[in-house]
């Protein structure tokens, strides 16, 4: 197991931007009627967090400072 067990920055952002999106992805199917495009909205931040965590790691920001 690793040593900073996702203790680091670019987890924690991407740990927020993802829950960001399933929070938007699911306010919009909870909308009367369903708003489609604030879905896909949703899913494209939850995406992003993806991108925006390697991007940091690359950055060196996926290291734990002891």
């Amino acid at each position: 197991m690793s040593d900073n067990h996702g203790n680091t920055p670019a987890a924690w952002t991407a740990v927020g931007v993802g829950l960001l999106g399933f929070v938007v992805g699911g306010v919009a199917l909870m909308l009367t009627p369903v708003s489609m495009a604030m879905f896909w909205v949703g899913c494209a931040i939850g995406v992003s967090a993806l991108v925006i965590f390697f991007v940091m790691a690359k950055m060196g920001l996926h290291t734990s400072d002891h």
